[in-house]
């Protein structure tokens, strides 16, 4: 049943979106409503449907990031205009925000490879993409946001998505299970986001006895702790500071190193030094 409904869901976003489209706004020469390039604009009943289909699809499958992706955006309207909000009253935020023609993008295109890879060990830039390449994932795995019916709101998903590995690195998290629960669970005191709420509180179910003792006793309340204490992660212009030194970042943002290394090649300079 599980695996129809997830087949009837893909089939649904690529299909019935289209459809709504065309039918409701004409022919893609006259306007369509759209309000960003990636846009596909719903109804209210609409993005119902899609959460709930999403929801189901996530929760088989937490690596489905596609079905992660809608349920994010079809669930978090509230949440994102208080981040929003957040990102206007801190000036890192609000001059990432400020010229829509130029905001930041994390992609291969944008990142400077040979620079960052140049970069001394305990740098933003050098441990980022250390983690890019020892877990082999890329930012441009990230989706375009299709269904936030706003501009300023969509880029403020968008950014969320793509600082998702920065935060691995600030928080010194691998991407298997226990490590993307404990991120969720920051993320979730952060953003607000109910998708995060939903992966902080049902992660867990998919963890091993010894990995859940250790996500309840040590990890979880860190993160819990430090999500709500630290400064908003999606106002910082990561692009300008890759030549940072990453404990000096985690200080400013006011993140404590976590209670268990589950990645030790991630170095802590402090400690070194």
């Amino acid at each position: 049943i599980m695996h129809g409904l997830s087949g009837a869901l893909r089939s649904f976003l690529k299909t019935f979106c289209g459809y709504y489209c065309r039918r409701s706004y004409g022919d893609s020469k006259q306007y369509d409503g759209r309000l960003y390039p990636s846009h596909i604009p719903t109804s209210s009943v609409q993005k119902a449907v899609l959460a709930l289909g999403s929801g189901v699809a996530a929760l088989k499958n937490p690596y489905r990031h596609d079905m992660v992706a809608v349920l994010g955006e079809t669930t978090g309207h509230q949440a994102l205009i208080k981040l929003r909000n957040r990102m206007r009253n801190d000036p890192e935020g609000y001059t990432i925000l400020k010229y829509v023609s130029f905001r930041p993008r994390i992609r291969l295109s944008t990142l400077d490879l040979t620079g960052m890879s140049a970069l001394p060990d305990g740098t933003l830039g050098r441990e980022y993409l250390h983690f890019l390449e020892e877990n082999r994932v890329t930012p441009d795995s990230r989706a375009d946001v299709k269904f936030v019916d706003d501009e300023e709101l969509a880029y403020v998903m968008q950014r969320y998505r793509e600082v998702h590995d920065l935060l691995h690195t600030l928080l010194n998290m691998p991407t298997n299970m226990l490590g993307e629960v404990v991120v969720k669970m920051f993320e979730a005191a952060q953003t607000g986001l109910p998708m995060c709420v939903l992966g902080a509180t049902l992660g867990p179910l998919r963890l091993s006895v010894s990995r859940l003792q250790l996500l309840v006793q040590s990890l979880g309340p860190w993160a819990l702790r430090n999500g709500g204490r630290a400064r908003c992660f999606l106002s910082i212009f990561y692009e300008r500071r890759w030549e940072q030194n990453l404990d000096e970042l985690r200080h400013e943002l006011n993140i404590e190193p976590p209670p268990v290394n589950l990645i030790p090649s991630i170095k802590n300079t402090s400690s070194n030094s």
